[in-house]
């Protein structure tokens, strides 16, 4: 993992997500990317395009410029390269934009989730890019001040879709000492068979060299709660699941419950996309 890409927007959350990114970029030498996305106002970014100048658009980029210097100059980032980027762009176009210029291996963002009617019209920022990164997306929500997780959940359906995004999984957590907890979701709409999904989680298990790990079926009235609920009931400190099914895996896990996840559990969410 050579480098982490923190968006911020300078609040308490986006904090809370820079202290749990130095923590893992000191585990394993990685740089931090710390980048804030400014939105200027609709008439502003014609005139940018206009190629004009503008003595507002000056003053936004030199305020974004220094909070950006104080936000970087944190005590524990100490010992770990920092890179400081200003973009002007959507916030969504733009972390896409800077995960490929700067070959992102691991986004950090923090959350405060929503709820009613604020999340049904415009989710968040963080959830978006759960939707759409093809980078794994590790999301904060609270002060985590020593980052070390000894239990991390992996759910899924363990079909061949979930492969590639497992690898990925693995590769995160071989910087944790963490036993993986592997965990199906049975709920009334999705209902299989206990030997049936045993089968299923035995097969996938096969074709990793995992140690430390536990395999569970749990049964809940709908994914997300199951979830939720298997996670508290081991004293998880992260939940990994795979988004962005299209084919047999959508049955299980799509935008939405990865979604869901991001706004509504305390503990941090880390996605994979398939």
């Amino acid at each position: 993992m050579k480098r982490i890409l923190l968006p911020t927007d300078f609040s308490e959350h986006a904090e809370d997500a820079l202290k749990v990114a130095a923590q893992i970029a000191k585990k394993n030498g990685s740089e931090i990317v710390i980048l804030h996305m400014l939105e200027l106002p609709h008439q502003m970014n014609d005139a940018i395009t206009g190629g004009a100048s503008i003595p507002e658009t000056m003053l936004f980029m030199k305020k974004a410029n220094e909070m950006l210097d104080e936000f970087s100059a944190r005590p524990y980032l100490d010992g770990i390269p920092v890179t400081e980027i200003v973009k002007m762009d959507k916030p969504i176009h733009g972390i896409a934009q800077v995960s490929k210029d700067y070959e992102i291996d691991l986004i950090v963002m923090g959350s405060h989730g929503s709820s009613g009617v604020e999340e049904l019209l415009i989710g968040s920022t963080t959830e978006k890019v759960v939707r759409n990164s093809e980078i794994p997306v590790l999301v904060i929500k609270k002060d985590i001040p020593n980052f070390n997780p000894g239990n991390i959940i992996f759910a899924s359906d363990f079909s061949d879709e979930s492969k590639k995004p497992f690898e990925k999984f693995l590769n995160f957590t071989q910087f944790f000492d963490s036993k993986i907890h592997l965990v199906t979701i049975c709920t009334p709409n999705s209902f299989k068979p206990t030997h049936t999904i045993q089968k299923a989680m035995n097969e996938f298990v096969a074709e990793f060299n995992l140690t430390n790990y536990s395999t569970h079926i749990y049964n809940d009235t709908n994914i997300e709660k199951g979830i939720l609920n298997f996670s508290n009931s081991i004293n998880a400190d992260i939940i990994g699941m795979c988004t962005h099914g299209r084919t047999g895996f959508a049955h299980f896990f799509n935008g939405s419950i990865s979604e869901g996840l991001v706004n509504h559990a305390i503990k941090p969410v880390i996605t994979f996309k398939i």
